[in-house]
């Protein structure tokens, strides 16, 4: 790829173009008994421009699929207000159509009748619908195939009988959640192209594209925006144009370094990125504060230890997404044992590559007990909340704090669901370095030693 075409401009008309959908100050929160509440979605603020293909990436349970539900109307905000053409959403009438993982096709129906179901349920003459409809179709590649019926179609097919179902009431946004994610990987690379060709020869009757993906090559590779969430709850990590013009080669350094500070978005969750790259020079954001607590990856030791040795036989090293693909995980089950070898000192991530540490060869090369003690040092180095349960334990006259004292400070940061997640994670780890244990009947955090000389007593005293 040229270096003009690296450094061409964003769209203009995207650029300056009033919103279709703009989101102010939405948030999700499901409220509890207690009179607490579920946090998914902190407020947040977004919108959708017109000639945009916008992704929206992050871990699971950041809450992506719940953010496309609210801007597609799907779905009420428990707070904020969703814009259509600056008019609430549920004042007007809109205009949007959404693609979904699943083929979701009515199964007695044939392909033609499948793609006229919403233009019936609009309220279209017959033979208006069917001119449509088959247009459509033939757009999507799948003339003569009318009279099928979906169990006779392949998945790549159903597939773009679920674009052409879509498109032909002319949606002015369309929203995609992960649609090619069922897909084998051949396939959904050719939906992806055919994806592209559609939208540039403005054969897609559609202004605006919103797509859910947890792909992050498949990202760069369609959208001409980028939006990130974090998770606990969700929110806008990091909002930035794709200047790189298409078609977009993948071998490129351009495109290589956004990957890769995708990568590091999603695998650092503990540090607030500034920007993305300069698109000409692939330079990586510097890094800003760290919060107070870390976010425990929920993971275990046991997966840590699988993965140092994994990555062992591979030499030390590896690119985290070939790792995933390798052990047919999904990203998404990956990062988080990714991101706890990282935060205890046994990896480094560089430019979405993980290495090994000397601390992480010596762990993952050990014997069981020394691997106790090596990630004992480790947590009590690297993790803030189990220093604190231990200092804490150790501090106490009877060497034993309840857990709702760590709560009540974890309740600052995060989540009460994922304030227990925490605590639930630093149970585990603090188990497994014999750090403390965790009395789950009187819920109270308790020195081994202690649990030990209580254990004593109790039996000296029984008859």
């Amino acid at each position: 790829m040229s270096q003009a075409a690296v450094n061409s401009p964003p769209n203009p008309s995207a650029e300056s173009a009033q919103p279709i959908i703009r989101a102010e100050r939405i948030e999700k929160y499901y409220a509890q008994p207690s009179q607490n509440r579920i946090q998914v979605i902190s407020p947040t603020d977004l919108s959708i421009v017109p000639g945009e293909i916008l992704a929206l990436l992050g871990p699971s349970g950041s809450g992506k699929s719940t953010m496309l539900r609210m801007l597609s109307g799907l779905s009420k905000p428990s707070a904020g207000q969703v814009y259509w053409h600056e008019q609430p959403i549920g004042e007007t009438e809109i205009n949007v159509s959404i693609v979904f993982q699943s083929f979701a096709l009515f199964p007695w129906l044939t392909v033609l009748e499948n793609v006229e179901a919403p233009l019936q349920a609009r309220g279209i003459a017959a033979e208006v619908r069917r001119e449509r409809s088959l247009r459509m179709l033939d757009t999507v590649g799948l003339d003569g195939f009318e009279a099928a019926y979906p169990k006779e179609l392949s998945g790549g097919m159903r597939q773009r009988v679920g674009f052409a179902r879509a498109l032909v009431v002319e949606p002015e946004v369309l929203f995609m959640d992960e649609p090619f994610s069922a897909l084998d990987v051949l396939t959904a690379e050719n939906l992806r192209s055919e994806l592209l060709e559609l939208w540039a020869n403005k054969t897609m009757p559609t202004k605006a594209v919103f797509l859910v993906t947890h792909n992050i090559e498949e990202a760069v590779l369609l959208a001409d925006r980028i939006i990130v969430l974090g998770r606990n709850p969700g929110h806008i990590r990091t909002d930035f144009k794709v200047q790189l013009a298409h078609p977009r080669d993948r071998k490129s350094e351009p495109f290589t370094q956004l990957v890769d500070y995708i990568y590091k978005v999603l695998t650092r969750p503990e540090v607030a990125p500034l920007a993305a790259p300069d698109q000409s020079t692939g330079k990586p954001p510097r890094d800003q504060r760290q919060m107070h607590y870390q976010m425990l990856p929920h993971a275990r030791p046991g997966g840590v230890a699988g993965l140092l040795e994994l990555l062992i036989d591979k030499g030390g090293k590896d690119d985290i997404y070939r790792l995933a693909d390798d052990l047919a995980f999904e990203i998404d089950d990956l990062l988080p044992i990714v991101d706890a070898a990282h935060l205890l000192g046994f990896l480094n991530i560089e430019e979405g590559d993980a290495a090994i540490t000397p601390t992480g060869a010596a762990f993952a090369n050990s014997e069981i007990l020394r691997q106790k003690e090596l990630f004992r040092e480790a947590a009590l180095t690297n993790v803030l909340l189990l220093r604190q349960i231990r200092r804490a334990l150790e501090t106490k006259q009877d060497h034993t704090v309840p857990e709702e004292f760590f709560l009540d400070m974890l309740d600052e940061q995060f989540s009460d669901d994922e304030s227990l997640r925490q605590v639930e994670t630093a149970v585990n780890w603090g188990r497994y370095a014999e750090l403390f244990d965790f009395d789950a009947a009187r819920r109270r955090f308790i020195l081994p030693e202690q649990q030990e000389e209580e254990k004593i007593t109790h039996d000296e005293e029984l008859p």
